[in-house]
């Protein structure tokens, strides 16, 4: 299902799919998804939610899996992807494919005013807390702390905004 605000600006080139199994789409007032934008949802019941005022560069790939939830005020540089599910590949049994996928680590939470650079890659169980910066190019697959910032390695504290 797409909820989508009337005051939200959404690029003619996004491609936006919609649920066949119910996950929500939405996207708040005055938040802005640039040209390439891809939201697709699969492997999973989250919801993707963009909040207010939030802008999505050119080129980010928004998978739904166990849900993404992007704060007010986030601005999100080109190309980076948002991976909220985790392939099940322990059995040597079996072909990875076969295996489905692992249970939830949460889904990713991005808190209101974070910037997010460019070729990002965040999976499942991010939790980037308000006014953190994500400098490009990182990997995120835990918790950020508010206000930090983070370059390259989300595990080691490169600074604060303070």
């Amino acid at each position: 299902m797409l909820i989508i605000s009337p005051t939200a600006r959404i690029s003619p080139l996004a491609d936006i799919e919609d649920s066949t199994r119910g996950t929500r789409i939405i996207v708040e007032d005055g938040a802005f998804i640039d040209a390439f934008v891809k939201i697709k949802p699969v492997a999973g019941t989250g919801d993707v939610r963009i909040g207010r005022n939030s802008y999505i560069n050119s080129g980010n790939v928004i998978y739904s899996g166990n849900g993404v939830d992007i704060g007010e005020d986030v601005l999100v540089a080109a190309n980076c992807t948002f991976a909220p599910v985790n392939h099940e590949f322990r059995s040597r049994s079996k072909k990875i494919i076969e295996q489905r996928f692992q249970p939830s680590r949460g889904g990713i939470v991005v808190e209101d005013d974070v910037w997010i650079g460019a070729n990002c890659v965040i999976l499942d169980g991010a939790i980037l807390r308000k006014g953190c910066v994500i400098g490009a190019g990182s990997l995120v697959k835990g918790e950020i702390e508010a206000y930090s910032i983070n370059i390259g390695n989300p595990l080691r504290k490169m600074g604060s905004r303070e």
